[in-house]
């Protein structure tokens, strides 16, 4: 099944500046699988050296948050959609 996976603005450098890439896969984990070995400098980015989905890392399969699915197993049709948004932490309090 072939699905788009977008791509934060910080990690499209490691995509040759694409906004999204067309992978074909049937789960979630084997999609960013064929990502990473497509564009082999998100891996760093998107794993631990263990090769764990690093925790800062939020993927959503349409709208939904594959850790409320079935995380990496989560399931793929045809035409969907897989987000990679990284967590936003900082700011400054205000007393």
């Amino acid at each position: 099944m072939e699905v788009r996976v977008y791509l934060p603005t910080p990690l499209r450098q490691y995509a040759e500046g694409r906004e999204y890439v067309v992978v074909s896969a049937s789960t979630v984990g084997e999609a960013l699988q064929r990502l990473v070995e497509r564009f082999s400098g998100l891996r760093r980015h998107l794993y631990s050296d263990s090769g764990q989905l690093r925790s800062f890392v939020n993927v959503f399969v349409n709208e939904e948050d594959i850790r409320h699915l079935n995380g990496e197993d989560t399931p793929l049709k045809e035409g969907d959609t897989i987000y990679i948004i990284p967590a936003i932490a900082g700011g400054e309090g205000h007393a």
